[in-house]
């Protein structure tokens, strides 16, 4: 095995195909992403077949360049790591067969990583991780709070009941007319508003740290339809800040009695939701003066990518936690268990 354990890392749990290279779990040598957002965009969302159809036909040049970049051969790779799940199953599929045939082929090392486990340990690749430490996850298709006690260690301690933030974000672009993706059209409309619609926030049980913002959408959806019932027209931009407000305020403030009852070293935010400005400043104005400590990573981290998932799989290296041929899409992969 390489001293300098080298990880190809390869991602395609939804519509991003990815594969990058990582060293000793900290240092990004490549990490090349074909979007599909172009394609998905007419549909207002991602079809899983087409999703399939572009990793097949992506996924090969997508490591010949990761390899290239980072100036390695498969020779001195110390392990192959590719998301199990969750994810679109077909993606999933592509991806894991890929890892499978070039870790069969050069006698390395197979390591199935956790979607959301990447999310939270892309910020390993910004700083060093201390624990304990809370993560804050919210993305297209999770909002959760993972309580890490150690590292490799998750604990849920949160989660959402019904939509997550990310796709309540695309929800309420749809309604307001946005495109796909919606939420950074939303968090722009709502950073350059001057006025706020009033709109509810899910508090529910006092000692829940859970997430729901179905309710939030139905209300959005409800308020333009009796505006326009009245023939009276709302400005998106208002209703765009009203709604931001009320997930930002439920976020940030069940984040911070999360940390209360866990103390924890540092505070983590993960996924593509973590790419929200109005979420990213509230978070760095409420933690100012906290003994905890923020990190926050960059956009080309927050949003699917393979060096997330190599630096996951960089953990499970060190721990010799190996899969084996049978590794599979797993769609309901669950994070306490992986």
């Amino acid at each position: 095995m390489s001293e300098r354990n080298l990880i190809l890392a390869i991602e395609t749990s939804c519509d991003e195909t990815s594969a990058a290279v990582i060293e000793n779990g900290t240092t990004i040598l490549s990490n090349v992403v074909a979007s599909q957002i172009e394609s998905h965009k007419r549909f207002g969302g991602v079809v899983p077949e087409v999703a399939s159809r572009h990793h097949v036909e992506q996924i090969t040049l997508i490591i010949e360049a990761a390899m290239l970049d980072a100036t390695v051969s498969f020779e001195e790779l110390s392990a192959v790591a590719v998301t199990e799940g969750p994810g679109l199953v077909g993606a999933l599929l592509v991806g894991v067969h890929a890892a499978k045939a070039i870790a069969f082929a050069h006698s390395l090392p197979l390591i199935g990583v956790h979607h959301i486990a990447g999310h939270i340990y892309a910020n390993q690749l910004i700083k060093p991780l201390q624990y304990p430490l809370m993560s804050l996850v919210v993305s297209g298709g999770h909002t959760e709070l993972v309580y890490m006690e150690a590292e490799g260690e998750f604990q849920i301690i949160g989660e959402t009941r019904d939509d997550a933030v990310g796709e309540a974000y695309d929800k309420v672009a749809r309604t307001l007319g946005l495109p796909y993706p919606g939420g950074p059209h939303i968090d722009k409309l709502a950073m350059n508003a001057v006025e706020s619609v009033d709109l509810p926030r899910a508090w529910l049980e006092a000692d829940s740290f859970d997430f729901s913002f179905s309710g939030l959408k139905s209300a959005v959806i409800n308020k333009v339809h009796n505006e326009k019932q009245k023939g009276r027209e709302i400005d998106p931009a208002h209703l765009a800040r009203g709604f931001q407000e009320s997930v930002i305020d439920v976020l940030v403030t069940k984040t911070l009695r999360a940390i209360e009852k866990f103390p924890s070293k540092q505070l983590l935010l993960a996924g593509g939701v973590a790419a929200n400005k109005g979420l990213r400043q509230r978070l760095e104005q409420e933690f100012k003066q906290s003994k905890t400590e923020l990190i926050i990573p960059p956009l080309s981290l927050c949003t699917d990518n393979a060096a997330m998932i190599g630096a996951a799989a960089s953990i499970k290296l060190k721990q010799q936690s190996f899969s084996n041929y049978a590794l599979n899409g797993n769609p309901g992969l669950d994070l306490e268990q992986s």
